[in-house]
């Protein structure tokens, strides 16, 4: 049974498998992956998990350009699905392109409906920390995503061009 868990260091060997099945430098939705992260050594990734889980907390800093954001791991057992992050509030960028939510799975477990799973939970989370409504979007020829996105309440408001491609935009009223 699939479950969401705070990201932890000890899902590194599982985690990396699921990066290989992505391909190496491949972007991963909701997975909070920065450029030159040192990824591959126990030091480097449990140092990555770390910053993760301190996203969340108003309390820390946040890098430029980034916003505070809850990331939650897709498992069952000790196997790493996928990741799904909630991001606190938007920035210029995340209005016009990232949104509130990103989610990935890695490819041998999709069509398993985990992304709806996991959209469902942090929808939940999303709510109790009192947001309204959320901004979700999905690349315009991922029809799985949008899919998704609409049978969470997901309302189309536009597709545009953005600098990470063309894409849908979906309102979610909480």
């Amino acid at each position: 049974m699939p479950e969401l868990i705070v990201p932890t260091a000890r899902l590194r060997e599982s985690w990396l498998a699921a990066r290989d099945e992505f391909g190496a430098g491949v972007h991963q939705d909701g997975a909070g992956l920065r450029p030159g992260v040192e990824l591959d050594t126990p030091e480097g990734f449990a140092a990555w998990v770390d910053g993760l889980v301190g996203a969340e907390d108003h309390a820390l800093p946040v890098p430029a350009g980034w916003v505070h954001c809850t990331f939650r791991w897709i498992v069952e057992g000790d196997r790493y699905l996928g990741a799904i992050g909630l991001r606190h509030e938007l920035n210029d960028f995340l209005l016009r392109a990232g949104g509130h939510i990103g989610y990935s799975v890695r490819p041998a477990e999709r069509r398993r409906g985990l992304a709806s799973f996991a959209l469902g939970e942090m929808l939940v989370e999303a709510r109790r920390r009192g947001l309204d409504r959320v901004l979700i979007t999905c690349n315009v020829t991922n029809e799985a995503s949008a899919r998704t996105i609409e049978k969470h309440g997901g309302v189309l408001e536009d597709i545009r061009e953005t600098e990470i491609g063309t894409l849908k935009r979906y309102w979610t009223t909480l």
